[in-house]
């Protein structure tokens, strides 16, 4: 899971990439970078690093990426590891003809497709999937890139949404199945594309439409052009349901669902499914609030900040290690004593994936003076591991994968834990169907091309 975007203009772009990179920050901490290619001497210049955003991206980095046209990242490592050689966007050379690109999701086939590549002798800077994406892409790149897009479409299998720079404009990229989300807005004569709503509206741009599944856009000197896939091709649209439970900003829109609006439709849900008799309603903060909200509208139960964050510290769950993230929690949140003291507490938080997160928040509440906690989950357990951009390849690594709720309850030390069922999530999302839940239920758009544990 990570956040791009792309930008085409008639001026220079390279601080508005820096402020739409800097709205997508909770989707990747690790690294990021922005490439612009500068038409005066058709150059592609880039600029990326270990870090955030306000980190890498000075004022001296920016002064000297000068552009019109431009894509940018933000990484958190899925396929290859958290090291600078892996920060994007990726940019390369090929028969005089240059090209950059930027990657959410995850091929499942690139162990596949990199090893075909090196037996053909190209040689790797990277251990992530991108740059196999790349590497077909200046393959089959002779002066049109929409047909090169299309062969590259034939051999990569997984999820990708994609911000390429070319000579020949901005192309941006969905994947048939639509599993991660990339949205496309207009600001005057400039065109931007981007993971969330949310950074089209922050560079104060208008939301057109969501780029549908399987489509390729080509932006150039303030036209917009679309191309299929292939002709009278569609999949069955399958966005990554964790979008909305997780990873996207509350006030994205993705796919004609408010994130907002979901989590708190999931708290009330979960509320009407639920008669435990509690003091006050918590939330885990930030992700956890919408919930709580709906919750404590539907329970009537007093809503209280119980856990106060140290807003200086990144999203816990995509740390690339495990050490880092019990650090992690333990540095962000803090129970406030006060209001927590003898009383009986229904913590609510959006979901449980390793359990590292929820165990120590109990902990903590308990040595607070607690009196009973309760926790509330407003998605159901976590039992599979995602190929399509999440952290998770390992089911061992999950707490849900091998336990039932009564032994996780147990594990993280909670009074009882409920989770929102599968079918009130659909109803959540207003019943959509359109939404991958293979984290939930194990069922997988495309069957995956590894072993499990």
């Amino acid at each position: 899971m990570c956040g791009i975007i792309g930008i085409s203009s008639d001026k220079d772009i390279s601080k508005e990439l820096y402020y739409g990179l800097y709205s997508l920050q909770h989707r990747g901490q690790e690294s990021c970078g922005i490439a612009v290619l500068n038409e005066d001497n058709n150059s592609i210049n880039y600029h990326r690093g270990m870090g955030l955003v306000s980190d890498v991206l000075r004022k001296e980095e920016l002064d000297n990426l000068n552009g019109n046209i431009g894509i940018g990242h933000v990484r958190y490592s899925t396929a290859g590891g958290s090291h600078v050689s892996n920060c994007q966007p990726l940019a390369g050379v090929c028969r005089r003809r240059k090209l950059s690109i930027a990657h959410n999701g995850n091929l499942i086939n690139h162990n596949y497709l990199r090893q075909a590549l090196e037996e053909e002798g190209f040689m790797f800077q990277t251990s992530i999937d991108s740059e196999v994406i790349l590497y077909i892409l200046s393959r089959y790149y002779k002066g049109n890139i929409i047909d090169s897009v299309k062969i590259t479409m034939d051999y990569i299998k997984g999820a990708y949404s994609l911000v390429i720079l070319s000579e020949e404009g901005l192309v941006a990229v969905r994947d048939p199945y639509g599993f991660r989300p990339l949205v496309l807005g207009k600001k005057g004569n400039e065109y931007i594309v981007s993971s969330e709503s949310s950074s089209i509206d922050i560079l104060g741009g208008e939301v057109i439409r969501d780029i549908e599944p399987g489509e390729i856009v080509l932006i150039n000197n303030g036209e917009v052009k679309s191309y299929n896939y292939k002709d009278n091709y569609k999949e069955k649209q399958k966005t990554c349901i964790f979008e909305h439970v997780y990873f996207a900003r509350n006030d994205a829109i993705i796919d004609g669902v408010n994130a907002y609006e979901f989590r708190v439709r999931s708290g009330q849900i979960l509320a009407k499914e639920d008669d435990i008799d509690a003091d006050i309603v918590i939330p885990v903060p930030d992700s956890g609030i919408p919930g709580a909200l709906g919750y404590n509208k539907e329970s009537n139960i007093p809503l209280k900040e119980g856990l106060v964050k140290n807003r200086y510290v990144g999203r816990t769950f995509i740390k690339p290690t495990q050490s880092e993230r019990e650090i992690g929690v333990k540095l962000k949140l803090n129970p406030l004593t006060s209001v927590v003291k003898g009383k009986s507490i229904v913590l609510i938080d959006d979901s449980i994936v390793r359990g590292t997160t929820s165990k120590i928040l109990i902990d903590s509440l308990r040595k607070a003076g607690a009196k009973e906690v309760h926790l509330r989950i407003t998605s159901p357990p976590v039992k599979y591991s995602c190929y399509f951009g999440i952290d998770t390849p390992r089911r061992s690594q999950l707490i849900a994968s091998k336990n039932s709720v009564e032994d996780i309850r147990k594990e993280i030390g909670a009074d009882s834990l409920k989770f929102l069922s599968t079918d009130a999530l659909m109803k959540a999302a207003n019943c959509k169907n359109i939404f991958c839940m293979a984290c939930f239920d194990g069922k997988y758009p495309i069957e995956p091309m590894v072993e499990e544990d």
